[in-house]
């Protein structure tokens, strides 16, 4: 469920770092499609809390520096391991391909740093990007680093959608595919929530937090490489 409010204030947030200038409330609402009265009001209510301020003084309203100050003390103290940042750009160098370190976010894995492939034809990601945690090998690297009684607990919340013909469609079938990556030693994923990719996942290991490090590429190049990509991966994580 999402609450919209709560959704609005980062699409402004979003839509600033797309534009890079500043924007009346009512180009910001011809551009997101919101009602002019309660895109003005959003915007008052920012302006008047210090988010959002008018640098030339003739209504238009630019992100304020706070946003930064409070993003980086909340980095500081909670921030993610510069080796971890490291790895994942030396295994997309290793393997040309887009690699991502993720985390739980209740029912989804959410990336939390992100090393994009130079490769003209790859898979786009951004850090905040969420795939379902069920449906994902990022996910299930997540997963099979919680106790039995905690994943029971998590598939309660989980619809299992068909995203394609290759999601698991249960609690039971996520369970066979945790156990067979057990004696695999790696997770993969073949189109299970998008459309022809395909990735492999290890749990990443050094860290009080459930995370892992995936990568991920079209299934034309990754499928059959899958078992080649998770021993480039697992030799980076031995060095770590």
């Amino acid at each position: 469920m999402i609450v919209r409010q709560a959704a609005n204030v980062l699409e402004i947030l979003e839509y600033f770092a797309k534009r890079l200038k500043p924007a009346t409330p009512a180009e910001i609402a011809g551009d997101l499609g919101w009602p002019r009265s309660s895109t003005f009001k959003l915007v008052g209510t920012l302006a008047a809390k210090g988010y959002l301020y008018e640098p030339r003084g003739r209504g238009s309203y630019y992100p304020s520096p706070r946003w930064l100050v409070l993003a980086e003390a909340v980095t500081r103290a909670e921030p993610l391991p510069e080796r971890f940042q490291r790895l994942a750009r030396d295994v997309m160098e290793a393997t040309g391909e887009t690699t991502a370190i993720s985390a739980p976010a209740g029912i989804f894995a959410t990336f939390v740093d992100v090393a994009e492939s130079r490769q003209p034809v790859r898979y786009f990601a951004r850090v905040g990007d969420r795939v379902p945690i069920h449906a994902s090998s990022a996910g299930r690297a997540l997963l099979a680093q919680l106790s039995a009684d905690e994943r029971e607990r998590l598939y309660r919340k989980i619809d299992f959608t068909l995203y394609s013909p290759t999601t698991p469609a249960s609690a039971e079938a996520v369970e066979v595919e945790l156990k067979h990556a057990a004696k695999r030693g790696w997770h993969q994923s073949n189109a299970e929530y998008t459309p022809d990719l395909a990735g492999v996942a290890l749990p990443l290991p050094g860290s009080d937090r459930n995370m892992s490090v995936v990568v991920v590429g079209p299934v034309s190049r990754c499928l059959e490489r899958r078992p080649e990509m998770a021993a480039i991966v697992a030799r980076h994580l031995a060095a770590l």
